[in-house]
């Protein structure tokens, strides 16, 4: 047991190590990037009755004139220290600016979840357990068709039936501090069945392929003989044994749903770390787009070391063959 306690902890070791270097892979590309986006910081935020000697003197001021790679640096140890640096367009911090749209991308990703992971693992079952039957076969047309179609054509679709035809909802979801919960609810529940649909169709494929892939091993077999119905088979015996790639797209979806929500958030105008981040771009706002970007990052690697955890500890096969 110790022997299998060290080996578990060595490869969840590995896999924090890798997570990590690819953080700071990705913080040099996001850097180096967005520092190739056409048009000059000084410029832009001067206007145009800026005079050549502010401009160098703001470039100077904000490190424009050293080497990329040195401003990287910097950057990178201003980072891990916690500071982000300065918001260009509106002079505050940029912590201050990220963390509050922040938690709003997270309550919304949040809310999605809750829906679609078990909605997503139970219809997979149920499709698993009628295998061929008009059931399944309806479910997977329909998650076809919502694979093929883009989130922001899903959103704009809600919006015309639930928002304009209807009127149940609104079309925005604008959020302001004072509101009370059920508006809050009606303001994010049409973003919230974007992503729901976005996200529900892959990880309910996988869950039914996960569970058909094993319902051909031997155990399966023995489990009919003792006279189990075919729900009960795939309950008891083929959803745990499913577990770790079932883990992982949803794991994988999840990351999807925190850093995937951009086009969400344009689409419904919604206060969250999307929308900053494309204003923030529209506006050359440097500090405040790579800070959105290294957490969205951050986030989705941080998703995918636990989703290897759990997989780990679901499945003792993944520790003896890695």
């Amino acid at each position: 047991m110790a022997d299998k306690g060290l080996g578990m902890t060595r490869l969840l070791v590995q896999r924090l190590w890798l997570g990590l270097l690819a953080l700071l892979v990705i913080s040099a590309l996001l850097f180096f990037a967005t520092n190739l986006l056409p048009g000059d910081v000084a410029a832009a935020l001067l206007g145009q009755q800026a005079t050549p000697e502010s401009l160098l003197r703001l470039r100077a001021t904000l490190g424009l004139d050293e080497p990329a790679w040195l401003r990287y640096v910097h950057w990178l140890t201003a980072v891990l220290r916690g500071d982000f640096g300065v918001s260009l367009a509106s002079g505050r911090p940029v912590v201050t600016e990220v963390l509050p749209r922040l938690g709003n991308t997270l309550i919304l990703a949040s809310l999605a979840a809750v829906v679609a992971v078990p909605l997503a693992v139970g219809l997979g079952a149920l499709c698993a357990m009628h295998e061929g039957g008009p059931l399944d076969r309806l479910l997977s047309m329909l998650c076809v068709m919502t694979i093929s179609v883009p989130e922001f054509f899903l959103g704009y679709v809600l919006i015309g039936v639930f928002a304009i035809q209807l009127g149940w909802l609104p079309s925005l979801a604008v959020i302001n501090p004072g509101m009370s919960l059920a508006a809050r609810l009606a303001a994010v529940t049409l973003p919230a069945c974007t992503l729901v649909l976005v996200v529900l169709a892959h990880m309910l494929r996988m869950t039914r392929a996960s569970l058909l892939s094993v319902m051909s091993a031997p155990y399966i077999e023995m489990a009919y003989l003792k006279g189990l119905r075919r729900s009960s088979v795939i309950l008891r015996h083929a959803l745990p044994n499913a577990a770790a790639p079932i883990i992982a797209v949803v794991t994988m979806n999840l990351g999807y749903l925190v850093v995937g929500v951009v086009v969400v958030e344009v689409v419904f105008v919604y206060p969250g770390a999307g929308q900053l981040l494309v204003d923030a771009v529209a506006k050359r706002d440097l500090p405040l787009v790579q800070a959105c970007g290294l957490i969205f990052a951050a986030i989705y690697v941080a998703l995918n070391v636990i989703a290897d955890a759990i997989a780990l500890a679901a499945d003792p096969r993944l520790r003896h063959s890695t």
